[in-house]
């Protein structure tokens, strides 16, 4: 079994990825998404969306990062996974799955969906202008309005060259919204002979049970399970070899929050550090009641000096519990 980390535009940029993956259980993670329109990238672009090209594509943790292009060009989508390849990126993952409206207004992401012939364009394209040491994989949708072509994208991506697919289990036309429809992962797996990884709706060890159930595959992807519950990936890998797993307590995310704000601070413009802050934190607020209460009191905060003083209160507050070196040491 193998778990990923999704590749959510806005919130798993390097700095999330690397907080994710310091956790453990996670086999691989993807960058957000490079935009691939009418022209070759210059090189800063991709350095920009992944650091990680300047350490070997991993993250500090040693998390294998792979490289996200979202286009519809053929020729401009293979141009560019060309110079990722050069770029040293170990995989070139294509994105058939992002819903958002401007992306789709635009010819990328989900909107593609209603095109498998293009998809098998895009990816043969992309296949054949990388070595083939270098893998081409692909997350898709199970549709843009309906499902109704999920099986023949599926069918497009895998003949087109992609070694693995994602399936976010849920139309553009979905969103987000619950529930995700696992069963419809296991159709795809059985028209495809490249391993497929399910992806929608996996928040906690018993929803993963239900959707390998319904899903019938082995891998699996995590995305806003994950951000809201850091130690995801490790509780499904302990279940699934019938042992416990240690939690991470509330003192343990505040550590990590301390450290994830010094990062903030250090390298996000002071206008959008607070919004990344309060965003991670309203995710934790799924599973953890004391960040409920942390969110309440900086959701109206704009001022990272103030956030300066709520972190640190909240990491001493954390350091002062008992048992708290004993953990730290472990």
């Amino acid at each position: 079994m193998r778990i990923a980390l999704a590749p959510m535009e806005g919130v798993v940029d390097a700095r999330m990825r690397q907080m994710i993956t310091a956790v453990g259980g996670i086999d691989w993670c993807v960058t957000e998404f490079v935009r691939v329109t009418d022209r070759l990238l210059p090189p800063k672009v991709f350095h920009a969306l992944a650091p990680e090209l300047a350490s070997g594509w991993t993250t500090a943790s040693g998390t294998p990062v792979r490289l996200q292009l979202l286009g519809g060009d053929p020729t401009c989508m293979a141009e560019n996974a060309a110079r990722a390849a050069e770029l040293g990126a170990p995989v070139i993952d294509l994105n058939f799955g992002c819903p958002a409206k401007i992306v789709n207004r635009n010819r990328g992401g989900a909107v593609l969906l209603d095109d498998p012939a293009l998809l098998h364009r895009i990816v043969s394209a992309v296949r054949a202008s990388v070595p083939m040491r270098v893998p081409v994989t692909a997350k898709m949708r199970l549709g843009y309005a309906d499902t109704s072509r999920a099986l023949d994208c599926a069918r497009a991506l895998a003949d087109g060259g992609a070694a693995e697919m994602v399936v976010h289990a849920r139309t553009r036309a979905d969103g987000y919204n619950p529930p995700a429809y696992w069963h419809w992962i296991a159709r795809i797996a059985e028209v495809v002979s490249v391993p497929v990884y399910a992806n929608g709706e996996v928040w906690s060890v018993a929803d993963w049970r239900r959707c390998r159930a319904e899903s019938g595959v082995d891998n699996f992807m995590l995305g806003r399970g994950l951000v809201a519950r850091p130690d995801l990936a490790r509780h499904i890998h302990a279940a699934a070899k019938g042992q416990a797993c240690m939690p991470l307590d509330w003192t343990d995310l505040v550590v990590m929050m301390g450290a994830y704000w010094q990062t903030l601070r250090a390298q996000v413009p002071e206008r959008h550090a607070p919004g990344r802050l309060k965003q991670w934190v309203f995710a934790l607020s799924r599973h953890y009641p004391e960040a409920q209460a942390f969110f309440l009191e900086i959701r109206r905060g704009r001022d990272c000096v103030q956030l300066d003083s709520a972190v640190a209160a909240q990491v001493a507050a954390a350091k002062n519990q008992p048992g708290f070196a004993v953990r730290a040491a472990a």
